[in-house]
């Protein structure tokens, strides 16, 4: 919901192109308006690999890690509480009582990771419910990112659960309205996007695609990578990867 929508048609052409020359084949790629059509495609086998958050992944019964992406280094981020700069928030705390947007329901940088956070610090009870610590009709959930930081700018939230790079990096927002905002709390570790791979898909045709993928982190590749993943490509353990996040919806309601 965050990108614009004449550059998420040139990535497609683009990776597309990039996949079909190192595999020898056409490739299709497809860009769901839910992370359901692609569990539904590893199911049905009519998607091999696709690009999840770590809620995706765990939800996603055919499919497994095949690469995540690296930041600095790491293979987790921050999620960010983010307020108008000249309102007096310092710390979650603050927030009390007062009107908050989350990305959406199902955000882990954006939802479930805040809650989390709230429950650790003993903010909400075992529940879970975000309208305990900021007031019934004070929570809202946007469609994205961007539409939860909208709300911020526009008065109707005080503060927004987003993602690290949102504030931090020139990618979702214009420099004027960066230029607006403060980070007021930071909460995770939150798991890097994850490239996952059709379960039933295996040997040799499996390590062509991981190969091919891999090659998006050779110099020339870069630019097309971080377009479309944004960082460096690795290989990691799943369940290693997943573990902060299965650590945080163990004490979410289900």
């Amino acid at each position: 919901p965050d990108k614009n929508p004449d550059q998420m048609l040139a990535e497609r052409e683009a990776v597309a192109k990039f996949l079909s020359d190192k595999l020898g084949r056409p490739v299709e790629v497809i860009i769901p308006l839910s992370s359901a059509v692609i569990n539904e495609g590893f199911a049905n086998g009519t998607i091999d690999i696709g690009y999840l958050s770590g809620n995706d992944l765990i939800n996603a019964k055919d499919a497994e890690l095949l690469l995540v992406g690296e930041i600095n280094g790491k293979t987790t981020y921050k999620s960010y509480w983010v307020a108008l700069k000249d309102k007096p928030y310092s710390r979650v705390e603050d927030l009390r009582g007062k009107p908050v947007a989350f990305a959406s329901k199902t955000s882990t940088s954006g939802f479930i990771i805040p809650l989390w956070d709230l429950r650790q610090k003993n903010l909400v009870s075992e529940k879970a419910d975000p309208e305990e610590f900021f007031g019934k009709g004070n929570v809202f959930f946007g469609t994205g990112y961007v539409s939860a930081i909208e709300r911020v700018l526009a008065g109707d939230a005080e503060a927004a659960a987003v993602s690290y790079y949102v504030l931090d990096e020139n990618k979702h927002l214009s420099e004027e309205q960066r230029a607006k905002l403060k980070k007021i709390a930071e909460q995770g570790d939150v798991p890097t996007h994850i490239i996952a791979i059709r379960r039933s898909l295996t040997g040799a045709e499996r390590d062509k695609l991981k190969a091919a993928l891999l090659m998006l982190n050779d110099d020339e590749n870069i630019e097309l990578r971080d377009r479309l993943f944004t960082s460096k490509l690795v290989e990691a353990d799943q369940e290693t990867h997943l573990r902060p996040l299965r650590e945080a919806l163990a004490i979410l309601p289900k």
